[in-house]
């Protein structure tokens, strides 16, 4: 459920108040996009339900900070970035393997087990490529395609100018495109152009 400014407003009110009811709610809504955005970062499941809750307490214990000024969930997203940031600080995380429980929530469109498997093997190949790729730049591809944020949001977010945002996403475009060309030239596979 995404929420407008003014509803948020309504419903952080209510959290000032200590409602646990309106904080449930906005739990409710917001916890599997924190999650995805925080295990994309982390790679380990469990660091990433950790940063969905220090997230939301901090959304608990500082309701007032919220101005109004971007969406509801940009706002949670930037508490959970800084969560990640400092869980980065805190730790080193193994960056190499991406968790295989996303891949096998996806539905597979697959009628055949050759086409499951070939389809499995894609997956990984775009895996492998994503991970190859810098933090911001895998950062802006997940905010982008997965989160459907906006640029000026990710600027926001990542505290950069829009047009780095940009340049960000064009890199990373261009990373992913040149690894998945040599993932289907190495399965012998020809390349469009």
């Amino acid at each position: 459920m995404e929420f407008d400014n003014e509803a948020a407003f309504g419903l952080l009110e209510k959290i000032k108040r200590g409602d646990e009811q309106a904080f449930a709610t906005l739990y409710k809504s917001l916890s599997r996009r924190i999650f995805a955005f925080a295990l994309n970062q982390v790679h380990d499941e469990g660091k990433a339900e950790e940063i969905v809750v220090d997230t939301m307490h901090e959304v608990w214990k500082k309701p007032e900070q919220f101005n109004g000024t971007s969406k509801l969930s940009t706002w949670v997203l930037g508490i959970a970035r800084f969560k990640v940031l400092n869980s980065f600080r805190d730790a080193k995380h193994n960056h190499d393997e991406l968790n295989e429980e996303i891949a096998e929530s996806v539905e597979s469109e697959a009628h055949t087990p050759y086409e499951a498997l070939v389809e499995v093997q894609r997956e990984q190949g775009v895996k492998r490529c994503m991970a190859k790729l810098s933090d911001e730049h895998r950062e802006c591809m997940h905010l982008v395609f997965y989160e459907g944020l906006a640029l000026a949001e990710i600027a926001e977010l990542q505290s950069c100018p829009e047009n780095t945002v940009k340049t960000r996403l064009f890199h990373a475009r261009q990373k992913i495109k040149n690894c998945l060309r040599m993932l289907l030239e190495s399965e012998g596979n020809t390349v469009p152009e």
